[in-house]
């Protein structure tokens, strides 16, 4: 529905001099307009609250990427020192010798 009031043509009397059926009827168009406008708030909220949780999930996802990059990167590093532990016990070097070439990495 649209928020532009339709002007119906009323009487030049007041309102004291409008009939019952007139009075009702204004009083009728007034409360529909304002039920539309009370729907209007509540889809416009409604649709501010999922734009909010938007900004917030993707704050959170940015978070989970850096964690996850830190995950990756002691992996990584895990990785390297298994794979120097295996190439000096190939070479017959001692594990002092492992350890460290391993606290240079």
């Amino acid at each position: 529905m649209n928020l532009k009031k339709e002007k119906k043509a009323k009487p030049d009397k007041n309102l004291k001099k409008l009939k019952r059926e007139e009075l009702l009827e204004l009083l009728l168009e007034q409360t529909k307009y304002s039920e539309e406008l009370e729907r209007q708030l509540a889809a416009a909220k409604k649709a501010l609250e999922k734009k909010e949780l938007t900004i917030l999930e993707s704050g959170s996802i940015a978070e989970a990427s850096l964690r996850l990059n830190e995950i990756f990167e002691k992996a990584q590093a895990a990785a390297d020192q298994y794979l120097l532990n295996v190439k000096n016990l190939s070479e017959g070097k001692t594990a002092f010798e492992t350890e460290k070439e391993v606290d240079k990495l």
